[in-house]
């Protein structure tokens, strides 16, 4: 089956229709242009570059050692590369949290290299920076839940939301982030329960990872989903490549599977 209706190219009104119909947006990680060029033909809605980058491609066991500069230089070669997806770009540690006005110059270095939205970390602390940005014309995807920027503050991977105090503080965090501007959510590693309740109270497209089977769309890491990451594999992983004759296969499966709902399946969720 395939999702490429057509060829022009998805904006954040395009995702936007989506979620008001009830289309669950697909999205994956991209950090170059081969790589992007094959996401885009095989119908994936949403490229995001990134700063995971810091572990798949560098080697590390973070994401804090990566910089704007990594940043800017994997977001210009995935753009070079799409023809159709949206293409959103992590903003890395240290480059938005000490003030709005960073972000906003750290932000415009990333929509000058062709990012169509960036991605921040934080829940309440961030609300502000969030208005801050989208008054400006600067498209936000706020990140709530497991969030791999905090890892040493957070424990470790660890899941997040578990008890109700947990919960109700995500909710908050949540409609604060909504409520300043931001057009879409990332929500990682938190029961399924609470994805579904977060996605049902919101207006705005919600997009997991480990977050059930019942949000507006669904994120993997690429070197995740193709099997090809050599570290500990997360419960929420499907490796699509197992069972596909070839990449695109295995990307065209992903999809299906995401706009089907099949995927994640209760084995993936917590």
């Amino acid at each position: 089956m395939s999702y490429l209706a057509s060829d022009k190219p998805i904006t954040l009104h395009e995702l936007g229709k989506k979620y008001a119909a009830g289309e669950k947006i697909a999205t994956l990680t991209a950090y170059d242009a081969s790589f992007a060029a094959l996401l885009d033909r095989n119908g994936i809605d949403v490229m995001l570059v990134g700063d995971s980058l810091g572990n798949v491609l560098q080697g590390h066991s973070t994401t804090l050692p990566v910089t704007m500069e990594h940043m800017i230089y994997h977001t210009e070669a995935v753009v070079r590369g799409s023809q159709r997806a949206f293409v959103a770009t992590d903003l890395p540690w240290g480059s938005y949290q000490e003030s709005p006005q960073q972000a906003l110059r750290n932000a415009s270095r990333l929509m000058a290299a062709g990012a169509q939205m960036v991605k921040l970390v934080g829940g309440l602390v961030m609300a502000e920076t969030v208005r801050y940005l989208t008054e400006r014309g600067v498209p936000v995807w706020a990140h709530i839940g497991l969030t791999p920027q905090s890892v040493h503050a957070l424990g470790g991977y660890r899941v997040q939301g578990k008890d109700e105090a947990a919960a109700q503080r995500m909710k908050d965090e949540a409609l604060s982030l909504q409520q300043a501007g931001a057009a879409m959510l990332l929500i990682e590693m938190i029961p399924a329960t609470l994805g579904a309740e977060l996605t049902q109270m919101l207006q705005i497209p919600t997009i997991g990872i480990g977050a059930g089977p019942d949000c507006s769309g669904q994120v993997l890491v690429l070197h995740d989903m193709l099997g090809v990451y050599p570290g500990k594999t997360a419960r929420f992983v499907r490796n699509f490549l197992q069972g596909a004759a070839s990449i695109d296969e295995a990307v065209q499966a992903y999809v299906e599977a995401v706009k089907q709902g099949s995927f994640p399946a209760q084995e993936h969720t917590y």
